[in-house]
């Protein structure tokens, strides 16, 4: 199997230390078995350039919010604004295959809004979340994750 790709923004370094964390398990993962994908991410910031994506790929998202609940009386999303706009960029929504999100649970129904509204915008599947920096079990469950889904779109 391919690497598997993420594209992803960190504003306080959560998700950075994360996909940081996913990476070195995927590597573990394929060590012990050269089936198991690997993983290559980069990080899109208000300084990256956009470029046409020509291959497919996940991203992740963490949520902050500006305003209202976020549900039912309005949200303004803050600091990640630039991811949605580089996966909106020419043609590169139609090589994303799944948005996995992050945030804080203290938010309730916020948790994890941007992945979703993400996911609904670009009309693929929200496939996992994970709390803060997550945790080594996130780390198995994400990267599981990942793996079926790259596989259900190579087999379909």
């Amino acid at each position: 199997m391919q690497p598997l790709r993420i594209l992803f923004i960190s504003i306080e370094g959560n998700t950075r230390n994360f996909v940081e964390n996913l990476t070195a398990y995927a590597a573990k993962q394929h060590a012990a078995d050269a089936d198991r994908p690997t993983i290559t991410a980069t990080e899109i910031s208000e300084a990256s350039d956009f470029v046409a994506e020509t291959q497919p790929y996940f991203c992740f998202v963490p949520t902050y919010l500006d305003g209202g609940n976020g549900i039912d009386n309005g949200v303004k999303e803050l600091m990640t604004n630039v991811l949605g706009e580089y996966i909106a960029y020419g043609q590169n929504a139609t090589h994303l295959l799944g948005v996995v999100g992050s945030g804080n649970r203290n938010f309730n129904e916020q948790y994890c809004l941007t992945a979703k509204r993400y996911a609904a915008k670009f009309n693929v599947p929200f496939i996992a979340n994970y709390e803060l920096r997550g945790v080594p079990r996130d780390e198995t469950r994400v990267y599981d994750a990942l793996v079926a889904r790259a596989k259900e779109v190579t087999n379909a």
